[in-house]
């Protein structure tokens, strides 16, 4: 049996707006007793739309990729503007409410010069050609971001690719650990940044090749065996949506080196229609 809290809402998120074990969950909601319903989409036509009580549509253009990668940083974007919009009926502070929109406005600059970075990454991207396995890591609400980085590697390269959290190297992962499994770290500068510096020491001793998307103010100084990228510092409230872009630029890099199909993955659909 399923339990609803009374005056729940639901929230579904679809790039296409068809994915069929999403749509299931949004139709079963209606029987259950769900308040309502609010998707996050990124096409106006499309079933989840129709079918929700809300929609917040992302406006990101033709997604033609397989691979979603605007879709996925407009859903950031999108959730932290709900939150923000929650928070505010909630009594979220004034003061903390101003700092959460300061941010979404900073963010297009912010995205501006992470996309700025291609040139390192592109040359970055020559290490991972002929390499087998990969790992990606990340902690607190940079583990998915990190899920995100390995989903495309695989995707798109078809380079194996997994994503741990970081305080879990010692849980399994760590045992992996060689000069032929690239590791890569997301690494903005927050109240974590140690506990994962603590982490990236693990990894190098242990012969670990590794890549640090880190903040320009975390200090990490690279050398043979850490190659260090500097993201611009931004909000940690933003830092997910911001370092998403160079994780998806470094898949892209891969892919093209090569030479497989950036937008059409070799056994992927555009929209997941079967459960």
């Amino acid at each position: 049996k399923s339990y609803v809290h009374p005056n729940s809402l639901l929230v579904t998120i679809s790039q296409s707006g068809e994915t069929a074990d999403t749509l299931a969950a949004l139709r079963l909601s209606k029987e259950l007793g769900y308040k309502g319903s609010l998707t996050i989409c990124n096409v106006g036509s499309s079933s989840m739309v129709r079918e929700s009580d809300l929609a917040f549509l992302t406006r990101a253009g033709a997604e033609i990729g397989v691979a979603s990668t605007k879709a996925f940083t407009t859903q950031l974007t999108g959730l932290l503007m709900l939150t923000l919009g929650i928070g505010k009926y909630r009594g979220m502070p004034e003061q903390q409410q101003e700092a959460v929109v300061h941010a979404l406005q900073a963010l297009p600059a912010k995205l501006e010069e992470a996309v700025s970075l291609a040139d390192e990454i592109e040359e970055l991207a020559q290490d991972f050609a002929n390499k087998e396995h990969s790992l990606f890591l990340g902690r607190g609400n940079q583990y998915p971001i990190a899920m995100e980085g390995a989903l495309k590697l695989k995707e798109i390269s078809y380079i194996h690719a997994e994503a741990y959290a970081a305080g879990e190297l010692k849980h399994g992962p760590l045992a992996l650990i060689d000069e032929e499994m690239p590791v890569i770290v997301v690494a903005p500068n927050n109240d974590l940044l140690e506990k994962l510096k603590s982490n990236v020491e693990e990894v190098r001793a242990r012969g670990g090749l590794m890549y640090v998307f880190a903040d320009k103010n975390a200090r990490f100084k690279g050398d043979k065996s850490l190659n260090v990228l500097n993201v611009c510092h931004c909000d940690e409230v933003i830092a997910p949506i911001v370092y998403t872009v160079p994780l998806q630029l470094l898949s892209y890099y891969v892919a093209l080196i090569k030479g497989t199909d950036v937008d059409q993955p070799r056994n992927l659909a555009k929209s997941v229609t079967v459960e």
